[in-house]
């Protein structure tokens, strides 16, 4: 099933929002920032050259997956329409070149 922002944050916001929103944004950030650093682990057990089990690819899937649902509820208690601010990758004269 395909899943826009759009619905993606309004299935976070319909589920969360009275817990997100009464833990506010720095709680709620905290909790973003230590799924980064389950995803950077993920990483690591995912990285080139090495040969991940098929539990630590799933980890790598799963740790994504939380990131993106943080990242998610922080904009909404923030008022952020996620799918309104990544419109800004769709105008070519908005967004040039890459970063290194």
């Amino acid at each position: 099933m395909a899943l826009s922002f759009a619905a993606f944050q309004k299935l976070i916001r319909d589920r969360y929002y009275a817990t997100d929103s009464a833990r506010g944004t720095p709680g709620t950030f905290m909790w973003l920032m230590e799924e980064v650093g389950e995803l950077a682990t993920a990483l690591q057990d995912n990285a080139p050259g090495k040969q991940p089990t098929p539990d630590q690819r799933a980890n790598l899937n799963e740790e994504f997956a939380d990131v993106i649902a943080w990242l998610t509820t922080l904009a909404n208690i923030n008022g952020v329409d996620l799918e309104g601010a990544l419109a800004k990758y769709t105008d070519a004269d908005r967004v040039k070149g890459v970063k290194s």
